[in-house]
């Protein structure tokens, strides 16, 4: 057997600040907790409530349900690192998580861009929205996310680990990502770099470009808007998106367009926080629960 799959790894996240792992703990069981309240909350609303039956809710569910996804593999790991210093991985649970993690984040990838073309139809296709965006539409999109992002991460995770890795086992990390990974690896890393910057190209930047084209299609449709209080609604249903966009983006790009980058193992950490832990926190918040057809919809279940 590859020696790469015979030995454990062990996750040094925060490592570095043991007297504030009683803090982290607590800090990031809360924010877990919210995050599984707070998506949950959109998951259930939008099945149940017959108003949030709309296109831009059934894609919000989508992102809700990877939201969970994605906090469901990262943090109960991050806080039994915390709870136990020092305990092992095992290479096939460590291969599991990155390859959730990689599967993760090209579905909402994805996601964010079919939701900036749905605020585009929406705004400049008014017309022919409920037409364009039919249920089937909808559906075959939602189900092209979830799947596009398997035979990426199966890739990547696969020839990653068929890499021989050398001396310790410690990961500088809270969760098994490429970066942190590649650094353990005793082996010509070059051809593998390579194709996973030109995979990050295509799954981060493509869409990025995407969602700004749509973006500024939204923009110069709005300003023809005489007036200013259709102008401030159309805008309102793309701001909670675009902040979210640039947060998950911003991150995202920083830490995976440089696989192997000369950036310190504290300041991955930091920023992995954000699209990991932070942005599925704030998701429900930013998007839906502040939204007066949610609002609405919660108090006639919770009513009714």
């Amino acid at each position: 057997m590859n020696q790469s799959w015979t030995h454990e790894f062990v996750l040094l996240g925060f490592a570095h600040v043991p007297l504030l792992r009683p803090l982290l703990i607590t800090l990031f069981l809360t924010m877990f907790l919210l995050t599984l309240l707070g998506n949950g909350l959109i998951v259930m609303l939008s099945m149940w409530d017959p108003a949030l039956r709309t296109p831009m809710y059934f894609f919000l569910r989508q992102l809700a349900l990877v939201e969970l996804c994605f906090s469901l593999d990262i943090v109960p790991r991050l806080l039994a690192t915390l709870l136990w210093p020092g305990c092992g991985m095992s290479p096939v649970d460590c291969a599991l998580q990155l390859l959730l993690v990689l599967a993760c984040l090209t579905s909402e990838c994805f996601l964010l861009t079919i939701m900036a073309w749905d605020r585009y139809v929406a705004i400049c296709r008014p017309l022919h929205y409920g037409a364009i965006m039919s249920p089937q539409l909808c559906h075959l999109l939602a189900t092209t996310c979830w799947l596009a992002g398997v035979p990426v991460s199966l890739v990547f995770t696969i020839w990653l680990f068929s890499f021989p890795f050398c001396g310790p086992r410690g990961i500088h990390h809270f969760f098994c990502d490429i970066a942190p990974l590649l650094s353990l690896v005793c082996a010509d890393t070059r051809v593998f770099e390579t194709n996973v910057l030109v995979a990050t190209v295509l799954v981060i930047m493509v869409p990025f470009c995407l969602i700004a084209a749509s973006y500024i299609a939204v923009l110069v449709t709005v300003l023809r808007v005489p007036s200013a209080t259709g102008r401030h609604k159309a805008l309102s249903t793309c701001a909670s998106h675009f902040i979210v966009v640039v947060l998950f983006y911003g991150t995202t790009g920083i830490i995976h367009l440089r696989p192997k980058a000369s950036y310190s193992p504290e300041s991955k950490q930091v920023v992995s926080l954000s699209y990991t832990v932070v942005t599925p926190m704030l998701n429900p918040l930013i998007y839906s629960l502040r939204n007066k057809e949610v609002k609405a919809a919660l108090g006639r279940v919770c009513s009714g």
